[in-house]
């Protein structure tokens, strides 16, 4: 194990494990408290016409990728907004779009090939670059930013977004603000997990802390702490087997944990039913917002 954190090549695929882990849940934790848990897949979609363009036009995918995302996400938030179109149909628009476009621009692409897009479509952990965790990290940075700095905002507007709005709250902005970040941390987990499972990782490890806790905060934090479990061991696992892919393990290790904490948080849950009936007093459920 020594020898193996010696490598470099492991080095990088640690730390790109570690900031997905991270950043994934903590957004995750927004979008699955507003019921949008398919965000995420619909701009992976998205994502993948915009790795599909950065190849057509040669300049780097993951930049492009990153500008069509955003774009992607920011549509799809004023499609759901002004109501002409259900989400799920929004998001459906974006599934078929997202791969139909990504799938024709590589195939006009100077040598493309569909075969390319797989390392996005499924993940390639062990050929990340020094360069890719560079842009990594800055995505990273910028998504926790946003979680520090508006975290006690989004939650409100997550909690009711009519309340938000008679709070004076900019709903739109913060609306905007929340796509744009699961933009950025899609693109942040291509490299990890694939855009096809990203998705997997903004919300498993939120819904499995879901079952143990009730506060807000306690529920993000412990998810980012199941998502670098989930990232960091599927890691490990596809190193130790070749035969074993990054992106699949990271997810069914996800699951896992998942299944795990339903039986758990039974017990939790029946343990917290038997205090409140001694103590007969209401739960605080809003104290890691302040």
């Amino acid at each position: 194990m020594i020898e193996l954190l010696q490598e470099e090549l492991f080095q990088l695929a640690l730390v790109a494990a570690l900031l997905v882990g991270l950043c994934a849940p903590a957004v995750g934790t927004f979008i699955v408290q507003r019921r949008l848990a398919l965000l995420g897949d619909g701009i992976g979609h998205v994502a993948l016409t915009g790795v599909a363009l950065g190849f057509l036009t040669g300049t780097a995918p993951v930049l492009t990728a990153v500008i069509v995302s955003i774009i992607g996400a920011v549509a799809i938030e004023l499609v759901r907004a002004r109501g002409r179109t259900s989400g799920d149909v929004a998001l459906a628009l974006l599934f078929y779009g997202g791969i139909a476009g990504g799938v024709m621009l590589m195939g006009i692409a100077p040598g493309g090939s569909n075969a390319k897009l797989n390392s996005y479509l499924f993940g390639a952990i062990a050929s990340v670059t020094p360069e890719d965790i560079w842009v990594i990290a800055m995505l990273a940075v910028a998504v926790i930013g946003v979680v520090v700095v508006f975290g006690r905002e989004l939650f409100v507007l997550c909690q009711d977004e009519e309340m938000a709005r008679a709070s004076g709250l900019p709903v739109r902005f913060l609306s905007l603000l929340i796509a744009i970040t699961a933009a950025l941390t899609v693109v942040i987990a291509m490299r990890v997990v694939g855009l096809l499972l990203v998705s997997a990782l903004m919300v498993i490890p939120v819904a499995t802390s879901q079952q143990l806790t009730r506060g807000f905060r306690t529920t993000m934090g412990l998810a980012m702490l199941f998502g670098v479990l989930a990232s960091v061991g599927g890691l490990l696992a596809s190193t130790f087997s070749t035969k074993v892919p990054p992106g699949a393990a990271i997810v069914l290790l996800a699951l896992a944990g998942f299944v795990l904490a339903l039986g758990v948080g039974k017990f939790v849950r029946r343990g917290r039913t038997q205090e409140s009936s001694v103590t007969d007093r209401p739960q605080l459920r809003v104290e890691e917002v302040a």
